[in-house]
């Protein structure tokens, strides 16, 4: 049966991290108005997903673990309301460790649908937090993975960073010692990416800061896929390792193509043939709302728009891509263009054939963008 994804954008946080591009705003002002644009929306585009059951609800951000219980609440009751939810659907929220306090974990456990946390660590020391302008301590990073376990929330994933010019090499290792040791069975490590408008992106340019050390990144990355093969955990996507039977649902569906509805402001959705894309603007949002407007804009993919996500989604993962899928869903042409261009990345060991699958080879990994990017079609 075809499944599919709804993902909520809750665009607010108590403070701005340093390398962070997303769209949030520190003032929660809005929020109550924001919540209610949101009920609203859902009931907008309630036949988006045309009936599919939601095999996943993720609630990301921003930081959703600002939301109260009582809002967490209103929010499944209106979804529930409105969409099929499967029973044993992945339901996840992003989150602090500064958010997760006991009396916080119980409410979740206790009231709300939610299986699965993501929990924001990015690193278990306090010297790169002060750097990255996180508002958590290591500490507390430690209790809350611990008091979530206790309290019986057991499908956990953190979040991770690598690469940071002021951090040696011993301190990714500790990090990921600690992670393994407390039997997290997921885990989303990403290298520092300096992005454009962000405040590291200033303090690269004035001097104030190092740039990321391009070396340092690769061999942190390389460390990575030893460990968690070490320890257990597939690499199953360029990013994300997890242990057997552990792989994060929702974000799956967006690499493995299966339609999604993304509500709030600045969401993506997908339906198959077009992607849609809702105002980054929390006021605009909530005006559009109230005047039950959507506030997006949408743009229907042509076939090699298709083919070139396809490329770029399927190769970042375990699965690959399939000559067989290609040959079906884009033709024979795009099928002799993918086999030619990757021939110089088979014969250098980056990518491997089983069958009729192409996947990345370890040594590929580390260039998965460059490589992909070679495989495109260009219109």
């Amino acid at each position: 049966m075809d499944m599919a994804g709804l993902y909520i954008h809750i665009p607010f946080c108590k403070q701005a991290c340093f390398y962070c591009n997303f769209h949030f705003s520190t003032v929660l002002r809005l929020k109550s108005d924001l919540l209610k644009a949101i009920l609203t929306e859902l009931e907008l585009r309630r036949n988006y997903l045309g009936g599919l059951p939601l095999s996943s609800v993720y609630l990301g951000g921003g930081t959703p673990s600002l939301l109260e219980a009582a809002e967490l609440v209103a929010l499944f009751k209106r979804i529930e309301a409105l969409f099929p939810v499967q029973p044993n659907a992945e339901i996840t929220l992003e989150a602090n460790p500064d958010d997760l306090t006991k009396e916080k974990l119980y409410e979740l456990r206790q009231y709300t649908p939610i299986n699965r946390l993501s929990i924001g660590v990015q690193s278990f020391f306090d010297a790169d937090l002060q750097w990255m302008n996180r508002v958590h301590n290591a500490q507390q990073a430690l209790n809350c993975i611990s008091n979530a376990q206790a309290l019986g929330f057991s499908n956990l994933t953190i979040d991770l960073i690598y690469g940071l010019p002021e951090s040696p090499d011993t301190h990714w290792e500790e990090n990921l010692r600690l992670a393994f040791s407390l039997e997290v069975p997921h885990l989303s490590c990403y290298c520092l990416t300096i992005e454009e408008g962000t405040a590291l992106a200033h303090f690269v340019r004035s001097g104030k800061s190092k740039p990321v050390d391009e070396e340092r990144a690769a061999r942190q990355f390389e460390y990575l896929m030893d460990e968690a093969e070490r320890h257990g955990y597939e690499h199953y996507e360029i990013s994300n390792f997890a242990r057997p039977s552990c792989y994060a649902r929702h974000n799956s569906s967006y690499w493995l193509g299966e339609p999604y509805l993304g509500v709030g402001p600045s969401a993506h959705s997908f339906d198959g043939v077009s992607r849609q894309w809702n105002i980054a603007n929390n006021a605009l949002y909530i005006k559009a709302i109230e005047e039950n407007r959507i506030p997006a804009e949408r743009e229907v993919l042509s076939l090699a728009q298709r083919y070139n996500e396809y490329v770029m989604t399927h190769l970042r993962t375990m699965w690959g891509c399939c000559s067989s899928h290609i040959a079906k869903h884009f033709g024979s042409v795009y099928l002799e263009y993918f086999e030619k261009q990757v021939q110089p990345f088979i014969a250098l060991g980056q990518v491997h054939v089983h069958h009729d699958t192409y996947s990345l080879t370890r040594a590929g990994k580390l260039l998965a963008d460059r490589i992909a990017s070679a495989l495109f079609w260009v219109e």
